[in-house]
């Protein structure tokens, strides 16, 4: 019983350390919409379209991770096994959270400076 316990934690363990494979893309620069050119904004929304899509990807393998570290806990008896899932789920489920703060965080500075390039050049 108590090698059976120690492969669940070891399992549980190796769970929580792989939703490191999933990885965060780097927030994207934004233009200075007040001074950037055209071509500078179009670059702009470029890299928020593809932050988004990269962003989607890392929280479908987070997704995966807490669903998993929440099925494990579910069924594991071991109090210290359970607890690690228990500690595995809310590690993916704080990076999700976080990776949609900063996707509104870019989405809403990328429409702040398109409102200043707007404000910039009225045409």
């Amino acid at each position: 019983m108590k090698l059976f316990k120690l492969a669940v934690l070891g399992l549980v363990i190796g769970s929580s350390a792989s939703f490191a494979e999933c990885e965060a893309p780097a927030m994207p620069t934004l233009p200075n919409g007040g001074s950037a050119t055209m071509q500078e904004m179009l670059e702009g929304q470029k890299a928020v379209k593809t932050f988004q899509t990269a962003n989607m990807d890392y929280m479908a393998c987070l997704e995966k991770k807490f669903t998993a570290a929440e099925e494990q806990a579910k069924s594991i008896q071991d109090d210290k096994a359970k607890a690690a899932a228990v500690e595995a789920y809310d590690k993916a489920i704080d990076a999700y959270n976080t990776a949609v703060s900063k996707e509104e965080e870019v989405v809403g500075q990328f429409n702040t400076e398109i409102r200043e390039y707007k404000a910039a050049n009225p045409s």
